[in-house]
């Protein structure tokens, strides 16, 4: 990666916020949209060694979502309606009419929702490790009580923000720890980012991942609107995530038609990071696959 990959990037100034965008790549060649995940998570840390190996031959967008990195601040409840809006207002501004799309965790499901909602906008989606796809989740009614009660999320952001804690966090869930690739630049951006959610007194937790819950159901849910996929999909899951059940991401990748599956026994939920040359060369493979339908 060069060291300016993501250092040039543009301010856009959208309905409700303000959105950070790196780009790289050819102009002229086919967009590829990156959206990272929930939480400590930024477009520097995720996709550090995916957006330069497909900017190469491809012209790749990578966001900041609102209320991360740069893409602040923000107002209004930020779920996954309100998303696809910002994504559609993104396009509209970077002058794009169709690109592929590659998401992980809450990226992957604002992704996977967008790509069922706007068919002629998307080319391709790549859903790594995707929200949004559970009826259920464990713990239903207790954790949706927990996520109406603001001032422990609030309270939390501060706990969260220790830069301790932080990296206590980060290597539990890096599969590979302290032998994770970058491993001083990840723990930087984390610590920086934590810095950040707390000077801007923002919750512990994004706003989708607190919509997404209902008391008895999951609110978003995109597995029934799956059998009409439009776009080719290619669902990748980390066996080590605890976060994201395998079958359910297999059952998504089976539900779309022209859906692929791939899994990455020793990644887990941030598989970018954990197997960058795998996951590249799948996302890669599939793009340029996917490209030729």
């Amino acid at each position: 990666m060069t060291a300016s990959t993501f250092t040039d990037h543009r301010t856009l100034d959208l309905t409700g916020g303000r959105l950070r965008a790196y780009e790289a790549g050819p102009s002229d060649a086919l967009p590829v949209l990156l959206l990272h995940g929930a939480m400590l998570d930024t477009a520097a840390l995720l996709w550090r060694h995916l957006l330069p190996e497909l900017a190469r031959d491809h012209r790749v967008v990578a966001i900041d979502m609102p209320r991360h990195g740069g893409s602040r601040p923000w107002s209004g409840l930020l779920g996954q309606a309100r998303m696809e809006g910002v994504l559609d207002e993104l396009l509209d501004r970077l002058g794009i009419d169709r690109t592929a799309i590659v998401g992980l965790s809450m990226g992957g499901g604002v992704a996977t929702g967008y790509a069922l909602s706007r068919p002629d906008r998307v080319g391709a989606l790549v859903a790594i490790n995707p929200g949004g796809l559970d009826r259920t989740r464990p713990l239903q009614l207790l954790t949706w009580l927990f996520l109406r009660c603001d001032p422990l999320l609030y309270r939390a952001t501060r706990w969260v923000s220790a830069p301790t804690v932080l990296r206590r966090f980060m290597l539990r869930h890096l599969a590979h720890g302290t032998a994770t690739r970058d491993i001083d630049a990840v723990l930087a951006l984390v610590e920086q980012e934590g810095r950040l959610r707390w000077q801007h007194r923002e919750r512990a937790l994004d706003d989708w991942q607190i919509a997404s819950y209902g008391p008895l159901r999951m609110a978003v849910d995109h597995t029934p609107r799956l059998p009409r996929m439009q776009v080719p999909s290619l669902w990748i899951h980390g066996g080590r995530d605890t976060a994201i059940r395998e079958h359910v991401v297999r059952r998504a990748a089976g539900l779309a038609p022209r859906g692929r599956f791939a899994g990455f026994r020793t990644a887990g939920h941030l598989a970018p990071l954990d197997e960058p040359d795998a996951i590249n060369a799948a996302i890669r493979s599939f793009l340029d696959t996917s490209g030729r339908d």
